[in-house]
């Protein structure tokens, strides 16, 4: 191909790049007026907030990766300029966006995005005008060089702000307990309602005053925190799991059913008073489903070996 011929496809493709920018423009149009009038966020997650809200440190460089696009879900510095879907959100964008597209589909090509992922999303540092039109082009994944945050708590790529609110809590839950590094491969501790990571900070304390009363020195926070996590937490969760509860309530968590299941229990133990020892997380587990008119399993009112709750 000619220098001349080369010139005049790169002018053909900057006119239809200007051409897919001008429709991409109007879906974002359409976009911001639904978070407008629905209340539903659409743009892009600061990487910046995210790293510093989840005390996120520790890094490593990856490499070079094919990524899957539907999980880069923010920016590092232009968060503002798309939506969520990296739709362009300026007018001002077009010759950039253009260019960019006469390169995505010319013999020129583009080098590949530089990302940063936190768990199991991605974060652009360089590379935003490339992820917005290769998404227009229909593509899935994209070549990107990956550096890796370590992160304490599982992310989607459907987070949104206010999932980040309550990965914020998570986190400052995970650190005043010392279960970040105490057990850090510990099980997902989402709840939907970060104000109930008080109700556990709670169970921790009765933990540790049971501890307290039991032994000659007063233990320290984060041990009853280990205690409470291996004696109480995972045994409910280890419930949860064999009888199938999110089934039943599939917009919940295992730590929000570990919180419901526990005031059950505890409403049990006041019922039964000195006997509390008969109030097994079984006991607990039938009246919480019978409440909540769910069938209870036979073998659930059958079975006499699960233990009462023990510190």
């Amino acid at each position: 191909m000619t220098q001349e011929e080369m010139e005049n496809q790169s002018q053909a493709l900057k006119a239809e790049g200007r051409a897919v920018f001008e429709r991409a423009r109007f879906s974002a149009f359409w976009e911001e007026m639904q978070e407008l009038l629905l209340q539903r966020p659409v743009g892009l997650l600061s990487f910046n907030e995210v790293k510093q809200r989840l005390h996120l440190s520790e890094q490593h460089y990856v490499g070079l990766e094919n990524i899957p696009l539907a999980s880069i879900v923010g920016s590092v510095g232009r968060y503002r300029d798309f939506t969520r879907d990296f739709l362009p959100k300026k007018n001002d964008m077009i010759h950039r966006w253009s260019g960019v597209y006469s390169g995505m589909n010319d013999m020129t090509g583009v080098p590949p995005i530089d990302v940063y992922k936190v768990d199991d999303v991605y974060f652009v540092k360089d590379g935003n005008h490339r992820v917005s039109i290769a998404r227009r082009l229909g593509f899935e994944t994209i070549e990107a060089y990956v550096t890796e945050l370590t992160s304490p708590i599982h992310l989607s790529s459907d987070l949104s702000p206010k999932d980040l609110d309550t990965a914020a809590a998570q986190v400052r839950f995970l650190e005043e307990t010392g279960l970040r590094d105490t057990r850090p491969t510990h099980l997902d501790m989402t709840l939907n309602n970060p104000g109930r990571y008080n109700d556990m900070i709670g169970h921790i304390r009765l933990v540790k005053r049971v501890m307290d009363y039991n032994q000659p020195q007063p233990v320290g926070f984060h041990d009853a925190a280990q205690r409470w996590y291996d004696r109480i937490y995972v045994p409910v969760i280890d419930l949860i799991r064999k009888y199938n509860l999110l089934d039943e309530f599939p917009q919940r968590t295992e730590a929000d059913m570990y919180v419901w299941i526990i005031e059950y229990f505890e409403k049990l133990v006041e019922t039964y008073g000195e006997t509390a020892s008969e109030a097994t997380l079984s006991n607990a587990l039938v009246d919480f489903l019978a409440d909540n008119k769910i069938p209870v399993p036979k073998r659930l009112l059958t079975e006499t070996d699960e233990p009462p709750i023990d510190v």
